[in-house]
């Protein structure tokens, strides 16, 4: 097959995309509200189903159904995977609405870039290989439904579903946001934690300020947020939440740290300070719990993973793309699994934006129809 009437196809089923693209934000679907996600997830299954695609769905009671797409289920050859996730943090009514808007150069709204523009690019590229009649090997489109919770949610049943699916793959490609230019080797991973910290209450005026439970989850938070000049690992400890009343002097309160690492042995160093902090107390009868909330790995960097990233750069070259620098990436990823899995893993390779998880979270319209190129380039000649 031509490439170039590859990407012509893709630049003729451009506009209907577009549309595909503010319907499913304009879906809002937090990662909480089972009900919006799997609107989101019914509605690429009713596209795949239009087009005669392999459906597979992994049902879920509390997180939305995890979904897998397959174009050309029957070739032999090993599959490409690309996935994303449609879930997003934004509560609902955020935005206006509807929730999505645009301008001629930019569209606007929850999930945009994070991650829907990514799936819907998938879904583009997809559909230009089976109307240009690629048929050399499986394509497959696995949607998360969780993956803002660190998955959480579904008790990781959609990691391990999503690994399961990809597990053959020649190449995995996540559709996070893009920066032009790069691609994604490497992403740290997130661990949080939430400490409960126990003092004495009574009122203000009294000595029990010398226990104040908020006092010392204050020291706590000062203790955790040095972890940002370590290193590069960074922490943000969010809000405080306890007391009751201004004139009281609280007895419980809890934070959550969240913490990003970049490697398995910075992981247990982080477990090991966060303890260490949580059992020493600055103020006498104050004592701290500390429990485990979520972890996603990091994904390390792997010759795998810089081997794929080189040979998209040989095809890129082959058909005109731009060739991508392999870089670091600070967010954490659901490539992280596969690449731990050992399945040749590269990150955002989605739509190019900004502002995500934010009421400005805006995608470059263009970048739509690149990502799909890009995707559909490596379907085609890995």
């Amino acid at each position: 097959m031509d490439h170039k009437i590859l990407f012509e196809e893709i630049d003729r089923l451009y506009p209907e995309y577009l549309r595909v693209w503010e319907d499913v934000c304009n879906i809002e679907s937090p990662t909480y509200f089972k009900e919006g996600v799997d609107r989101v997830g019914q509605y690429f299954i009713d596209m795949a189903r239009a087009r005669g695609w392999k459906i597979d769905v992994l049902e879920q009671k509390a997180a939305g159904n995890a979904i897998t797409i397959t174009l050309n289920p029957d070739s032999k050859n090993a599959p490409v995977a690309l996935s994303g996730h449609i879930d997003t943090v934004h509560p609902i009514g955020l935005f206006s609405t509807p929730a999505v808007s645009s301008d001629g150069e930019k569209i606007y709204g929850p999930g945009v870039t994070d991650c829907k523009g990514g799936v819907v690019a998938s879904f583009l590229a997809m559909d230009a290989l089976d109307r240009c009649g690629f048929r050399d090997r499986p394509v497959i489109l696995i949607i998360q439904s969780d993956e803002e919770t660190s998955s959480i949610t579904s008790g990781h049943e959609t990691i391990r579903y999503m690994c399961d699916q990809a597990k053959d793959a020649a190449a995995f490609l996540n559709t996070e946001g893009s920066t032009r230019g790069s691609v994604i080797v490497a992403r740290k991973g997130i661990i949080r934690f939430e400490l409960t910290v126990h003092g004495i209450s009574g009122h203000s005026s009294r000595c029990y300020a010398a226990s104040n439970a908020v006092a010392e989850a204050a020291y706590k938070i000062i203790e955790l947020e040095k972890l940002k000049d370590m290193n590069g690992l960074t922490c943000n400890c969010g809000v405080i939440h306890g007391g009751s009343v201004a004139n009281t002097v609280a007895d419980t309160c809890t934070f959550t740290a969240d913490i990003r690492f970049a490697t398995s042995k910075e992981l247990e160093w982080v477990k090991n300070k966060v303890r260490e902090v949580a059992e020493h107390s600055t103020l006498k009868g104050c004592t701290c719990s500390v429990r485990q909330v979520s972890m996603r790995p990091a994904m390390e960097r792997t010759d795998a993973n810089v081997h794929l990233a080189d040979r998209i750069n040989e095809i890129n070259e082959t058909v005109g793309l731009p060739v991508l620098e392999a870089r670091f990436g600070f967010g954490g990823s659901d490539a992280a699994y596969t690449s731990q899995a050992g399945i040749p893993s590269v990150d955002s390779i989605g739509v190019e934006g900004d502002f995500i998880h934010s009421p400005r979270e805006y995608a470059i319209k263009s970048s739509l129809a690149y990502s799909a190129k890009q995707q559909a380039a490596v379907a085609m000649f890995i």
